[in-house]
């Protein structure tokens, strides 16, 4: 079991279940929503996550159609985003995670994106524009698309 909370507390959750491996995007939208250089998203079944304390402090923004990204109406610290066209899953944002978290960053997308002020110096793997798509979601930590 993993838990997480955002920055004032007010909004906690769990993870059953083995994580994912940690996504990091990018893109243009990703990078306003964190105010960094790219968001740090990790996907979990809908089944194996849980809001434990907070529910009725998320607030929602649709960040474009069909796309919700949920926050602390306190703090502001966002939480998971969910899309329309993956119902079964949600995109935790990974540095809400409690630690020491069990998991890993898998990969970046969206790097033709990446801001000029922070080059990238790793050796995970990169995909130019959007994740590969998963023969399972579970697999390799690639998940349908909700970022």
């Amino acid at each position: 079991m993993q838990t997480g909370s955002c920055l004032c507390g007010a909004v906690a959750y769990e993870i059953a279940g083995p994580l994912a491996g940690v996504q990091l995007c990018h893109c243009s939208q990703c990078r306003r929503a964190s105010g960094t250089a790219f968001a740090a998203n990790l996907p979990v079944d809908v089944a194996n996550f849980r809001i434990l304390r907070g529910a009725d402090r998320l607030k929602s923004f649709e960040s474009s159609p069909g796309k919700e990204r949920l926050f602390c109406e306190g703090c502001g610290s966002p939480i998971i985003s969910r899309a329309a066209s993956a119902p079964g899953w949600v995109r935790v944002r990974a540095g809400t995670l409690d630690e020491p978290a069990e998991t890993h960053a898998a990969f970046r997308f969206h790097t033709a994106s990446n801001v000029a002020w922070l080059p990238i110096t790793d050796d995970l793997p990169r995909y130019p524009d959007d994740r590969p798509k998963a023969s399972s979601p579970a697999g390799g930590g690639v998940s349908p698309r909700a970022d």
